[in-house]
């Protein structure tokens, strides 16, 4: 498995909320900055995105994606600056908007996702605040964008499943593209094109519980000691040692919020002989032993659940 899909896969993104809506002017929709990543396609007509920023404005048109990373609020319509309104009151508003083939109608489809932990998170902060994706006509990703307006055009048995697994490959392929043409593409992306650090950042990806040594990393990818150190240091800002330990921790986290695996079996899957020095290193990058993060963590998590909800 390549790094990227190892992301994605340990992601676990799901689609935790979809909408298709038919929307004549005037209309707009505002979106709470609590959605982690927000992905909109316009199948027909066209619509506006902004934020509360100047100058954010970017437009929605048939063929093209869009994808809003979380933490502000931002906002869809039939142009820009339209009055917005929360979604239950545009849900309510459009329920008897007219049928898809209106010509003053536009038709789009928005996708909300969240993303499980730490490596989830690493994956946003990579992208844009705003990213928009215009596919070339060879790209697999007008193919998507085709097949999701024909599966939008008339109800059909099994559509919401249909329709979920496409947005998983649309989100699948709009990242990749954006990491691809990016200058903001993770370090990691781009050192595992690198032959001489693919094989080593592959190994630890692969089996991070693997007592790894820098000799062992450097025979890996055919180098030195020192020159794959050195090369390493260079492309992702860090020793070898150093990585692999964050990348441990990083995984560590997201078992503590998400399973209910003991300390002895997540000190194992992360390459901790024991309960006790996986505890001390857990520490030592925290402040707190894991249980006590653990438990703040998912306290915490409980909180968002009551207070937080995407609503599209």
């Amino acid at each position: 498995m390549d790094l990227l899909s190892d992301h994605l896969v340990r992601a676990r993104a799901t689609g935790a909320v979809f909408a298709r809506t038919v929307a004549e002017p005037p209309w707009g929709l505002r979106l709470g900055g609590s959605i982690q990543l927000s992905v909109h396609t316009v199948v027909r007509g066209r619509g506006y995105l902004w934020l509360d920023t100047p100058g954010s404005t970017v437009e929605l048109i048939p063929g093209s994606v869009t994808l809003v990373r979380g933490g502000v609020n931002h906002y869809i319509g039939h142009e820009p600056g339209a009055e917005c309104l929360e979604p239950e009151e545009f849900r309510a508003r459009h329920t008897h908007a007219g049928p898809a083939d209106n010509p003053r109608a536009t038709v789009f489809l928005c996708g909300a996702y969240r993303f499980s932990g730490d490596v989830g998170g690493g994956l946003l902060d990579a992208l844009p605040q705003i990213v928009t994706l215009s596919a070339a006509d060879d790209d697999p990703l007008r193919e998507v964008i085709t097949l999701l307006s024909r599966e939008l055009v008339r109800a059909e048995p099994a559509q919401q499943i249909v329709l979920d697994r496409l947005l998983d490959l649309l989100l699948v392929l709009a990242i990749r593209s954006e990491f691809r043409r990016g200058a903001t593409a993770p370090r990691w992306y781009r050192a595992a094109a690198d032959p001489r650090l693919g094989p080593a950042l592959q190994a630890m990806h692969e089996n991070a519980a693997h007592p790894w040594t820098v000799p062992e990393l450097a025979e890996i990818s055919g180098l030195s000691r020192a020159a794959f150190a050195r090369v390493f240091r260079e492309a992702l800002g860090q020793a070898p040692v150093q990585y692999l330990t964050e990348w441990r921790m990083t995984l560590a986290r997201d078992h503590l919020r998400a399973d209910d695996l003991s300390l002895a079996q997540i000190a194992d899957m992360v390459g901790y002989s024991s309960p006790f020095a996986f505890a001390a290193a857990f520490r030592r990058h925290h402040g707190d032993p894991p249980g006590t993060w653990r438990h703040r963590e998912r306290v915490a998590a409980g909180a968002r659940m009551l207070t937080t909800h995407p609503g599209l």
